[in-house]
């Protein structure tokens, strides 16, 4: 019997994904998903029609706001329920009786948690904003007549970790689908970087980039989606609504055994490396000398060595820097190779983009910073070969499932409204091997369709790791227009002493843009292997006051923070077709871990100088709020496991509550929590998320709840006293053995301790209904009706618990939870036992007495 008067955690939220027609043309919301929206930028449309604005620098993407029918509603239940919250309270402290009052005084703390954590999550959401791109007008603006474009520049970042956690598969895809992305070839770069050192990464990009010449091509001409192979080929009947059908089939044949031998290629390299080594190294005439790994060219791999020796292993060696694919307009890349495919690309453009491969320099004797070393690497040298004005980053198990989504995000970016001071666009999470029923929320739209939307309307959302286009300038610690000085001083204390680097932040502060990056030289790959040395932002500003930040699990949340700060916006963009996809960890385990990683860093944030009650100076109020809420939600975790197993006080024989009168404070429970139900209903219409998004939300917070938060929690406390943060873990993209089914990996079950506290209270939980069971039986004669009633009222509780626990219990079930049915037998069953057990030990009991 508890309390649950944050019911819904910190994670209650909604959202609305929406918006660009298949042909790149904005268009209004339709149907369920759009009908409780309006357009919010009349005005502003009419002004800058009336003042020429559209002729100049016109408005480039549409704003929307939640129609008054159902905003108005939904403010005024929020109001109320915080009246009741606190009448609650009020109650609760005049009523002060309870038969444990310890208990009591804990559960009275835990509420006053439960409706702050509550306020902290609702009161950001009072104004939710969707903003849609406008892709023509964008277009009519920046693509020129001759087909040439004056879109400004973007350098793409891909980050792998490690080569077999994050199949170097996915990865590839990822870089064919940014290669393929529908933006001016001149004007976009992809960067890989691979901290791995291995040579297998660098040379399957190699294989990549020659399979991009047939690839890339056969997208344009005959408009692919999505542009990644792998979930391209995967369609049962790929769409195509152009006019060359008979072509269609024989490219589309001839692509696809072309691909099936690049995925062959890929698989083999292993093995070659291994065997080219090998021969090179049984060469060498001197013993003892260490075996090397042998790129193809006859030239020792700097990196990490398969026979590993101090300098050439995971985590020490040389930066390396490699342009696989030069910029186009030298040509000296192999879009020329596409002639080789026997395909008609006659009327197509078979050009790719510059790709660079990088991997930073590693010694033990510092620190890597996880990704954000990794990205700060990418962010310098990109500067020094293209220094584009815009950046995007990829993890590498994602890709681009539109290939509108680069323009998509330049529409918020170049807008003449806020467009200047946006520092970056953020896009919402998609993945698409989730099974069908996302058992473990993996999709979490509550939190991207919802809650995203809500900070949309305030500074803007948070940023969430992936999928999100940065200003460099921004990412540099440059204050927005408003508030930036003219004098700018870019000095190496702040920046690092590379002379050419310094160079690039000023020229990129002051906009000085150039398309065409310099010519390759050794002098200019010795630089950029210089700037992501090991050493390099030693003793300077990089991660903390410039780039991606350090010394924290979760950089993603506090360099949003850090960026938001400093005054700048963010824009959230949802498209009617997903702008980017990826691998969501399906196994309960993994998902666990990665939930330990997020919270965890959330904590470390909340207890450092990114604290937001004291951090951000130029930070609205409500997006404050925000960003406190994202920091101590896994607080609450801690009372609700209390609340979890106070089912054991079934156990005790004499009755024992919580609060009394019992009735009137299971009444005020239920009132309250119906009432954080019905908000949760008016946030499912205008986001769009369905019952069933809503529902696998409350489930898996109460599984985090009961494992990985407290999980959390507890890293945070052995953190505060010995100084050792939040261990990184990547999170594995493998799947289980089984190929001939998608989803084998969600019923493989991996025991881990954080697992044991949610364990034992599904076991308690089964334990209070049967002992309830029981003594339904044994008592039924002898209990008033009030007791009855009590039995009844508590009862719910335990089923609530239980219901909201399903999915880990089906987890328990491995393979068998394929039927779920078996799980509604053998719980039914499970309570007959303990019931008949408790009603056995009950009448030896009785008749050991009575004897």
């Amino acid at each position: 019997m508890a309390s649950a008067v944050g019911a819904g955690g910190a994670n209650a939220g909604l959202a609305d994904p929406l918006l660009a027609s298949r042909d790149g043309g904005a268009k209004k919301p339709v149907g369920a998903k759009g009908k409780h929206w309006v357009a919010a930028d009349k005005d502003q449309r009419r002004a800058a029609k009336e003042s020429g604005g559209e002729e100049g620098r016109p408005l480039l993407f549409r704003t929307y706001k939640v129609k008054g029918t159902l905003l108005h509603p939904y403010r005024a239940l929020i109001f109320i329920r915080l009246i009741a919250v606190l009448l609650f309270f009020v109650w609760r402290i005049k009523h002060n009786k309870s038969d444990i009052m310890w208990f009591w005084t804990m559960s009275v703390v835990g509420d006053v948690w439960f409706g702050f954590s509550w306020l902290l999550n609702q009161l950001p959401k009072f104004n939710p904003v969707k903003t849609i791109p406008d892709m023509v007008a964008l277009r009519r603006q920046y693509d020129l007549p001759d087909g040439t474009s004056t879109l400004p520049g973007i350098d793409v970042f891909v980050t792998t970790a490690d080569p077999i956690d994050e199949p170097i598969l996915y990865t590839m895809n990822c870089v064919l689908s940014i290669l393929a992305s529908d933006y001016p070839v001149d004007r976009c770069a992809c960067y890989l970087s691979d901290d791995s050192g291995a040579l297998i990464q660098y040379e399957a990009l190699i294989e990549t980039a020659k399979f991009a010449t047939l690839w890339v091509p056969f997208c344009r001409k005959h408009c692919i989606e999505p542009r990644a192979p792998e979930s391209y080929f995967e369609l049962e009947a790929p769409l195509y609504t152009g006019s060359a059908s008979e072509e269609f089939k024989n490219d589309h044949s001839s692509v696809h055994r072309e691909y099936d031998e690049f995925k062959e290629h890929l698989d083999s390299l292993s093995s070659a490396i291994s065997k080219r080594s090998d021969a090179y190294n049984s060469m060498k005439t001197g013993e003892g000398d260490a075996k090397a790994t042998w790129m193809a060219n006859g030239t020792q791999w700097p990196g990490s060595w398969i026979d590993t020796t101090e300098i050439h292993r995971k985590g020490h060696h040389a930066g390396i820097v490699k342009v696989v694919l030069d910029h186009s307009v030298r040509g000296h890349n192999l879009g020329s190779q596409a002639s080789t495919h026997n395909l008609n690309f006659a009327n197509t453009d078979v050009r790719l983009p510059m790709l660079v491969y990088i991997s930073r320099g590693k010694n033990p004797s510092y620190d890597h910073n996880k990704k954000a070393g990794a990205l700060n690497a990418q962010l310098r040298a990109s500067a020094l070969l293209s220094n584009a004005q815009f950046i995007i980053n990829f993890d590498c198990d994602h890709y681009i499932n539109n290939s509108q989504a680069l323009r998509a995000a330049m529409c918020f970016m170049l807008d003449q409204r806020q467009g200047d001071s946006t520092a970056f666009v953020q896009f919402p999470q998609r993945f698409d091997n989730v099974d069908p029923s996302d058992r473990y929320g993996n999709h979490n739209r509550v939190f991207f369709d919802g809650t995203m939307l809500a900070l949309n309307g305030l500074q803007g959302p948070s940023y969430l790791g992936t999928g999100c286009m940065f200003r460099r300038i921004a990412l540099y610690g440059i204050d927005p227009p408003e508030w930036r000085h003219d004098n700018i001083v870019v000095d190496d204390k702040r920046f690092g002493s590379s002379i050419p680097f310094l160079d690039s932040v000023s020229k990129a502060i002051n906009q000085e843009r150039s398309t065409i990056p310099p010519p390759i030289s050794e002098t200019l790959v010795a630089e950029m292997e210089r700037v992501v040395s090991a050493s390099h932002d030693k003793a300077t500003g990089w991660g903390k006051g410039v780039g991606y930040i350090y010394d924290i699990a979760t950089e993603d949340i506090v360099t949003g923070f850090r960026i938001h700060g400093q005054g700048w916006r963010s824009m959230y963009c949802t498209m009617e077709r997903d702008a980017f996809c990826g691998i969501a960890p399906i196994n309960l385990t993994e998902r666990l871990h990665q939930i330990v990683r997020w919270s965890g860093g959330s904590l470390e944030m909340f207890f450092s100088l990114n604290n937001p009650l004291i951090g951000g100076r130029r930070i609205q109020s409500l997006q404050r709020v925000s960003y406190l809420n994202m920091t101590v939600y896994p607080v609450t975790s801690l009372f609700i496991l209390l609340y979890a197993l106070s089912p054991v006080m079934w156990l005790i024989p004499d009755e024992v509550y919580i609060q009394r009168p019992f009735t009137k404070y299971v009444v005020f429970l239920l009132v309250i929590i119906l009432m954080i139900h019905v908000i949760g209903w008016l946030e499912i219409k205008w986001a769009g998320v369905t019952w069933l998004d809503y529902w696998r939300n409350e489930q898996f917070f109460m599984i985090g709840s009961t494992s990985a938060y407290p999980a959390a929690v507890l890293h945070m406390v052995v953190n505060l006293l010995t100084k050792k943060g939040i261990h990184f873990r990547v999170t594995s993209k493998q799947t289980a053995a089984d190929t001939n089914d998608k989803f084998a990996d969600l019923y493989d079950m991996r025991w881990v301790p954080m697992l044991i506290p949610t364990t034992v209270v599904l076991i308690a939980n089964v334990g209070a209904i049967g002992v309830a069971m029981g003594k339904t039986i044994v008592y039924m004669g002898a209990w008033t009706i009030a007791q009855k009633t009590h039995a009844a009222l508590g009862l719910l509780f335990n089923v609530w618990i239980m219901v909201l626990l399903y999915p880990f219990a089906l987890a328990i079930m491995g393979r068998w939870a394929k039927r779920p049915v078996i799980l509604l037998v053998l719980l039914p069953v499970a309570f007959t036992i303990v019931c008949l057990v408790y009603v056995a030990v009950h009448i030896l009991l009785l008749s050991y007495l009575t004897f």
